[in-house]
């Protein structure tokens, strides 16, 4: 059997084709009925490789996050190398490698909302609720998130609560919001 740990694992397989490698995802799939929810996508995109975000939304919808088996899996099965679809998994915002909190809270880093602000909205939110981004709250009711453009540029600064976009944020709104999700 092979485990994988992110701090280490994916540094030393990137670039390897993951065909050689045997996933715990492999010996878990019979009695993990989510894989097979993969599988479906997968086949219905005909193991193509484009695919693959598509593929990584399914996994994440399905197992909450990009949890290590999950991103093995998904590379074995569209004969990727692990290194390209951790890459992708880590360069977009919407995927996530841990758990994330019942509220997320994503901040938008991009140049419009950072010249608009963004980054005092960051600073005041992580003073009143001492999360800092990429954290989750020991008690899993938030995440704290950023993206680099969330491509609402019109409307900076711009911040995502729960997946709806909210433009023109004030640092007092940003907290008020996530500090009324951590009372919940």
């Amino acid at each position: 059997m092979f485990k994988v740990g992110f701090s280490w694992g994916l540094i030393l397989l990137r670039g390897i084709m993951t065909t050689t490698i045997e996933s715990p995802a492999e010996n878990t799939q019979v009695k993990d009925k989510r894989f097979k929810i993969l599988d479906v996508v997968i086949k219905k995109n005909h193991s193509r490789q484009d695919a693959l975000i598509q593929v990584l939304h399914k996994a994440q919808s399905t197992f909450g996050y990009l949890e290590d088996d999950v991103l093995i899996y998904v590379a074995r099965q569209l004969k990727l190398p692990l290194s390209e679809v951790f890459g992708v998994a880590t360069f977009y915002h919407l995927f996530s490698l841990k758990p994330s909190g019942a509220h997320n809270c994503v901040v938008c880093l991009g140049t419009a909302c950072y010249v608009k602000g963004s980054s005092e909205l960051l600073e005041k939110l992580a003073e009143a609720t001492g999360l800092q981004q990429g954290e989750t709250s020991a008690d899993g009711k938030v995440s704290l998130l950023t993206a680099r453009c969330i491509g609402a540029c019109g409307l900076a600064p711009s911040v995502v609560y729960d997946g709806k976009v909210c433009g023109k944020q004030t640092a007092d709104e940003v907290v008020k919001k996530v500090t009324s999700w951590l009372q919940e």
